[in-house]
């Protein structure tokens, strides 16, 4: 059983471990290296965008022009609290 459980354990690390063994060492071409950049921008989108479309149940457009809102204010190059605090008033105002 123990030798199970030492198996499982190297078969997890290895797949996390040598990619940051790794990446320093290797040399990626251009477009690689533009794919791997964007994989963070990604992933927050994917972790945001469910949750704007599900703010108030039923309504989906409250959460579109909050996340809508936020977006201009972060281009604009606000503060993250400022963003927050807009988003939130945005649903807050819309809710009432």
């Amino acid at each position: 059983m123990i030798f199970v459980i030492i198996g499982m354990a190297i078969a997890t690390m290895v797949p996390r471990f040598l990619p940051a063994l790794v990446v320093d060492k290797w040399t990626y071409p251009r477009w690689v290296s533009r794919g791997l950049n964007a994989i963070p921008y990604a992933a927050l989108g994917a972790l945001i965008f469910p949750g704007i479309t599900t703010v108030v149940e039923g309504e989906p457009h409250v959460g579109a022009i909050a996340g809508g809102i936020a977006a201009i204010l972060a281009i604009l190059r606000l503060n993250v609290m400022f963003v927050l605090i807009g988003a939130i008033g945005t649903v807050y105002l819309l809710t009432l």
